[in-house]
């Protein structure tokens, strides 16, 4: 099909559009970039050097993707943003591209990035998350699948959230927040289980139980990370949901939220 590009947007000669692809009036797309099929590009978005989209992207008005990083690191590389299909970045969202050449900021499939919303250079974004009004996330970070992140959050540098995680309204966090887990307050802690997420994903009672005891041991043993670690797997059921509690505890760097 062909595509339906305003004779009002300004697109370089050299850049890549798909199929079915809709570009409206006052759009800016640079010449190293790529727009899958199927996307829409909506007025004054910026669509920058190095970005590189997928099938089926909304993307909203005063949008900038491919931002040159704001890094006191970038000398002028030739670096990517890459993302994937049917996500919806809505309105004066920012995501910029990596820092080095030969690095890429990444977000993934089905997400959705709501008003505001800063990403920086060389995060890694999974699939089916949720970023809520005004949220930035940093440099480094990597944000796991179907984590959903309230509005106003901060994430600073290289921090992690495991998969299917929520962090509440205002948060800002330094540390790691672990896998299937509420975070909230300030200074921000361990809030429960995300148990409706999980029951929405359908992990079954009896396995939200053991994710829960898995915490307990964690945030309210007397011992170290490392010990709970050691009594998780000793005392609670294996499943792939305690082994991607462990693992990602044990790959922490930065140290989990709410621990000394």
């Amino acid at each position: 099909m062909m595509s339906n590009i305003s004779s009002k947007a300004e697109i370089d000669s050299k850049a890549k559009i798909g199929n079915n692809v809709t570009i409206y009036p006052f759009a800016y797309v640079e010449g190293d970039v790529e727009i899958g099929d199927d996307c829409v590009i909506y007025p004054y978005v910026s669509v920058m050097n190095g970005t590189r989209l997928g099938k089926n992207n909304k993307v909203y008005q005063n949008t900038v993707l491919g931002a040159e990083p704001q890094d006191f690191k970038y000398k002028g590389d030739a670096s990517k943003l890459i993302i994937g299909n049917g996500n919806i970045i809505r309105e004066n969202v920012v995501i910029n591209r990596a820092t080095f050449s030969g690095g890429s900021t990444v977000i993934g499939n089905r997400n959705f990035i709501m008003e505001g919303v800063h990403i920086s250079h060389d995060t890694n974004i999974g699939n089916a998350c949720v970023f809520g009004y005004g949220t930035k996330i940093a440099g480094d970070c990597d944000i796991h699948d179907n984590v959903i992140f309230s509005s106003g959050v901060i994430a600073n540098p290289g921090a992690r959230v495991g998969i299917a995680a929520m962090v509440q309204s205002g948060c800002r966090f330094s540390k790691d927040i672990p896998p299937y887990i509420v975070a909230s307050g300030s200074p921000i802690t361990y809030g429960g289980i995300n148990a409706t997420i999980l029951g929405n994903h359908g992990v079954e009672e009896k396995v939200r139980d053991h994710i829960a005891n898995a915490y307990r041991l964690v945030f309210h043993g007397q011992t170290s990370v490392f010990d709970a670690i050691m009594q998780i797997k000793e005392q609670v059921p294996d499943g792939k949901e305690i082994r991607n509690i462990v693992d990602f505890i044990k790959d922490t760097k930065l140290g989990i939220i709410g621990k000394i």
